[in-house]
């Protein structure tokens, strides 16, 4: 069974677990500790299990955006990622809503075409000869 809902310190442990960034940079943890802290982070759940989580904030000139989204490894090409846009989606507060992922990740790009959002531009600089393309969905606050 998947359920999502808004992650609580009590899974810090399994967030930092599932994620493929943490083990090479232990900073990550404490973001994660940081977005939980904030209301900001949700977490998709497999049969009770820590599966995928994502980050939606208002930190982008005020509009909705996904500032991670990582789904489990071991969980990959289950339809997960989709599953929790559309979630974010939903509870976004904001009629805009803005998603990012670098040039190279082609997976998450192709994810976000499905899920309704459309190219919104890039920005250099940010990580060498791989810039980050800009993903933009209008949505309908409330629906969630």
């Amino acid at each position: 069974m998947i359920e999502i809902r808004q992650a609580t310190m009590q899974d810090l442990r399994a967030l930092v677990a599932i994620d493929s960034v943490a083990a090479q940079a232990p900073e990550r943890a404490e973001l994660i500790r940081a977005w939980i802290g904030a209301d900001a982070c949700y977490v998709l759940t497999v049969d009770a299990c820590a599966a995928a989580y994502g980050v939606l904030d208002y930190h982008f000139f005020g509009c909705g955006f996904i500032e991670m989204l990582m789904v489990d490894p071991a969980r990959r090409r289950q339809g997960l990622a989709r599953i929790l846009i559309e979630y974010l989606k939903s509870v976004c507060a904001h009629p805009k809503l803005f998603a990012s992922t670098n040039r190279s990740n082609t997976r998450m790009q192709a994810v976000l075409l499905q899920t309704g959002f459309e190219s919104s531009g890039h920005i250099d600089n940010l990580d060498p000869d791989d810039p980050e393309l800009v993903f933009y969905c209008r949505v309908t606050p409330g629906d969630g």
